[in-house]
């Protein structure tokens, strides 16, 4: 058996000790898990067990939608509530509604973040958080990343105080640090800031009620837990798909190189699914040398039946 646990990945946990645990109450090593998660963080993590790891990049590589909080007035370590405090602004502070809403808007778009110390970034094959617990600084690479849409929460009309907190959602590319969003929130209202809450709401086409908790899976057995498990197809329903008949399918199964139908359009090194009665076989990609030409990436199934 095989497939994806959308999981309701507890705080305190690491993605990777979501998996270990999955592997575990699986009974099986072969898990991956589709997108680091900080302990802090809840929410949807989808987790590819046996031939569904074959995907798992193509998950993480898709949209995520967010829920967070932002807090005005002090930054962290970390930029999120359980670093230590770096930064303070003392004094009353004031923001309309208009004020946020221009300032979140102002984020839409393509925008360039670097990452957070404190993130699994590796930078000379070491991460960047093995560097901040060793006390060293290095030169972070700046990357670009597209928040798609970013939506105040909350519903007052004013925000007053020594702190300011206010909730937002984002739809954002994979890459995005929330964390990261928080700071540049505040650096643009003009102070030090931090992400006070996350949770994400949606990976792919996982949305939060299609999770389970651990605990919920803790008092399933194993033939229940497998009967959870959702097909490969929902984890590739973002990707382009191009459906073939029997004779293209036992060409795909066996990674052949094909040629491109006139009538299907797709840019060039973008994934795309080869499908056959419903049931995705492959990835493919255009040849960039030959663009007439579709050549297999990855291969998902090794027959029909």
């Amino acid at each position: 058996m095989d497939g994806i646990l959308p999981l309701m990945k507890p705080k305190g946990m690491t993605s990777h000790d979501c998996v270990w645990k999955i592997r575990k109450l699986y009974k099986t090593k072969k898990v991956g898990h589709t997108g680091t998660l900080d302990p802090d963080v809840t929410g949807v993590l989808p987790i590819c067990i046996e031939r569904a790891t074959k995907i798992a990049e193509y998950i993480t590589d898709a949209g995520k939608s967010y829920e967070g909080e932002v807090t005005i007035g002090f930054s962290t370590t970390t930029e999120d509530a359980s670093g230590e405090v770096v930064a303070r602004a003392e004094g009353e502070k004031k923001f309309s509604r208009k004020e946020i809403e221009e300032t979140l808007q102002s984020f839409q778009g393509t925008i360039v973040q670097t990452p957070p110390m404190y993130s699994a970034v590796k930078v000379n094959g070491k991460k960047l958080y093995e560097y901040a617990r060793a006390g060293i600084e290095v030169e972070r690479p700046s990357r670009e990343v597209n928040i798609y849409e970013i939506e105040l929460l909350d519903d007052r009309e004013e925000w007053t105080g020594e702190t300011i907190s206010f909730r937002f959602r984002v739809n954002c590319s994979k890459g995005t640090y929330i964390r990261t969003l928080a700071v540049m929130i505040g650096e643009k209202l003009g102070y030090p800031a931090h992400m006070s809450h996350l949770i994400r709401i949606q990976s792919s086409s996982f949305t939060l009620d299609d999770c389970y908790t651990l605990e919920q899976l803790e008092e399933m057995d194993l033939e229940e837990r497998y009967e959870l498990l959702r097909p490969l197809e929902e984890g590739l329903s973002h990707l382009p798909k191009l459906a073939i008949n029997d004779k293209v399918a036992e060409k795909v199964i066996n990674g052949v190189a094909l040629k491109k139908p006139e009538d299907f359009s797709i840019e060039t090194g973008e994934p795309f699914v080869l499908e056959f009665n419903g049931t995705a076989l492959a990835i493919y990609q255009i040849k960039e040398n030959n663009l007439d030409i579709m050549k297999p990436v990855k291969v998902l199934r090794i027959s029909l039946n």
